[in-house]
């Protein structure tokens, strides 16, 4: 039966791999996703599912092995924060590569140096190029929801390809929220028996390489089937939830629009700051101010011309970044750069300014996003951008 628990990010993701019951999990504690897998150890240890868990010497490893065990057909999954993803650099693309459909939880956290335990997303932006689909949640309950949808969409034949689902370290991780699971029945039901689409090196009626030299004869082929798997996930991502809206009462999209439809100005921006954003436009609404939210969803792939559309209407954008690209176009964040690409190229021709902000962690308060819709309106009333990056409560 359906059961209402008060849960912490990790907790909730901890449970959903518990209702999923994976074949194995391979990882290595780093905060702050330790408790992540910790509470799912208690799971093994207590005999509430029938995973492998593989307790590894490194994060390196702990990707290594979720490859291994991919390949030879088992329904895999892991966790890990910054650098420990980092870590896993070489092996993301790999598992990218090989088109093993693992499922990771990423606790976002600030990359070093100097040393950082707190949030940004500097760790999973770096990562946005290994061919990873990619799913931002804003709080627990999405963060649950998203991790059980990651199961169909990295599974599904048209798309083969690792999803990481991310929420944000300690704001989410930590806090304790109000969590809807659904039966253990229901998700397993949803998720289905894992059937590998692919042969699998235990399969000895179909022999298959992994990992073999791919030199310049058949690399490039490789890449460009990767593109399709990436170019498929889109639609997939879409069709699991509605399958899942039908289950759970509860819709997931590309991204979330709040009171955007007859705004004038937006803010675009991930995760558990799109939390705060909401109670900010609520009480600019109040004021009369036509102002709105574009809560990405989905990172990678990106949604281009659907965010595009959606935001066309607006007289101005300001999109809100937790890392820095940095060398970038006026080192801007790496959101900025996709949302400014997708309107110049499907003809949105606003004003678009970026703010990073919240670098290690540092409090993002409302009075400070209410400073960004400020700005906004005051690039409406002169016609002027002063600056196209700003970088929110910094000593300058």
């Amino acid at each position: 039966m359906r059961e209402i628990m008060a849960l912490d990010g990790n907790a909730a993701v901890a449970h959903a791999m518990r209702q999923i019951n994976p074949d194995v999990v391979a990882a290595y504690p780093i905060t702050p996703q330790t408790s992540t897998v910790q509470t799912f150890s208690e799971f093994v240890a207590n005999g509430l599912v029938k995973t492998e868990f593989i307790t590894v010497e490194s994060e390196h490893s702990a990707m290594s092995a979720c490859i291994g065990a991919a390949a030879a057909g088992a329904r895999v999954m892991t966790a890990t924060s910054s650098a420990g993803l980092a870590f896993m650099w070489e092996v993301l693309y790999i598992a990218a590569s090989y088109r093993l459909p693992i499922v990771m939880l990423d606790v976002n956290r600030a990359l070093s140096g100097p040393i950082n335990i707190h949030c940004d997303h500097s760790d999973t932006m770096g990562a946005r190029e290994a061919g990873w689909i990619q799913i931002f949640s804003e709080n627990a309950q999405e963060s649950y929801d998203n991790f059980i949808q990651a199961v169909r969409i990295a599974e599904h034949p048209d798309v083969l390809l690792p999803v990481m689902v991310m929420h944000d370290g300690f704001i989410t991780s930590h806090a304790m929220e109000r969590v809807e699971l659904l039966s253990d029945e229901e998700v397993q039901s949803f998720v289905g028996e894992y059937k590998p689409a692919m042969p699998t090196l235990l399969d000895v009626h179909n022999p298959v390489t992994y990992g073999p030299l791919d030199f310049y004869d058949y690399y490039f082929e490789h890449k460009r089937q990767q593109v399709e798997g990436m170019a498929h996930a889109q639609e997939v991502i879409l069709e699991v939830a509605r399958e899942y809206e039908k289950l759970s009462g509860r819709r997931y999209g590309l991204f979330e629009a709040y009171r955007l439809e007859d705004a004038e100005v937006a803010i675009v921006v991930l995760s558990s700051t799109a939390g705060t954003t909401k109670a900010v436009v609520d009480k600019l609404r109040a004021q009369g101010k036509k102002v709105g939210l574009l809560k990405p969803r989905v990172f990678r792939p990106f949604p281009a011309k659907e965010l595009a559309d959606a935001l066309r209407h607006l007289k101005a954008v300001a999109v809100m970044d937790r890392s820095i690209s940095f060398g970038a176009m006026h080192n801007a964040g790496p959101l900025y750069l996709e949302v400014l690409s997708a309107q110049r190229i499907y003809g949105g021709n606003m004003p678009v300014v970026d703010y990073i902000f919240g670098l290690g962690g540092r409090d993002i308060v409302p009075a400070q996003i209410e400073s960004v819709y400020d700005d906004l309106f005051r690039i409406l009333e002169t016609g002027q951008v002063e600056r196209l990056v700003t970088y929110l409560g910094v000593r300058e």
